[in-house]
């Protein structure tokens, strides 16, 4: 059986995200994809290190790096719209479920039982989909930031609002990642070379 299943994924990087605002830096899906996996993975090894945590932090990362696989799909619908009202969201993730259904039976079905835990959100632990949300949120914010900090003002109000949304969420590792991490995404290479000195 011939498949197309990476020949669809690998599209995800002509899908620009932030398609509603003026953007100084332009961010794909894939790289998208890619950061997220990266803060997942650092949430999940703070949650276990510091926070009694017992999570299995090669799942969730896996986990993260298909989590907007179904794009290709469905293309990336911006969160005012998506979040638009109550029945446009239900529309949407009705969508979004039949998109990740689509992509999993592109693959052999000997293969199936092995991606369907990972392209099925509805699949993944609840626990896991929490922090993959959240290291969704803080590369939002840290998107915004970027572009704020490059003078675009475009963003400075969705900054805000996904700032309050990281701390509502009432997650100590994301928390910890903030107070630990963030600040050093505003500096130059220049800048961060000069911190080794």
């Amino acid at each position: 059986m011939k498949s197309h299943f990476y020949a669809y994924i690998s599209k995800l990087r002509w899908l620009q995200r932030w398609g509603l605002k003026r953007n100084t830096v332009n961010e794909n899906v894939m790289e998208h994809s890619w950061e997220v996996a990266t803060i997942a993975h650092a949430l999940a090894l703070i949650k276990n290190r510091y926070f009694g945590g017992h999570l299995d932090v090669n799942a969730i990362v896996v986990a993260a790096i298909y989590h907007d696989c179904g794009e290709v799909i469905t293309g990336d619908l911006p969160s005012p719209i998506k979040y638009h009202t109550p029945e446009i969201t239900q529309a949407y993730k009705a969508i979004e479920r039949q998109a990740e259904r689509e992509l999993l039976n592109l693959l052999p079905e000997e293969l199936q039982t092995d991606y369907r835990h990972v392209l099925m959100e509805d699949l993944i632990p609840e626990e896991h989909r929490a922090l993959i949300k959240a290291a969704d949120t803080i590369a939002a914010f840290i998107k915004c930031r970027t572009e704020v900090n490059a003078g675009n003002q475009e963003f400075s109000k969705a900054e805000e609002a996904v700032k309050a949304r990281l701390e509502s969420l009432g997650m100590p590792e994301v928390q910890f990642f903030m107070d630990t991490f963030i600040d050093s995404y505003g500096l130059t290479l220049d800048e961060l070379l000069g911190g080794h000195k």
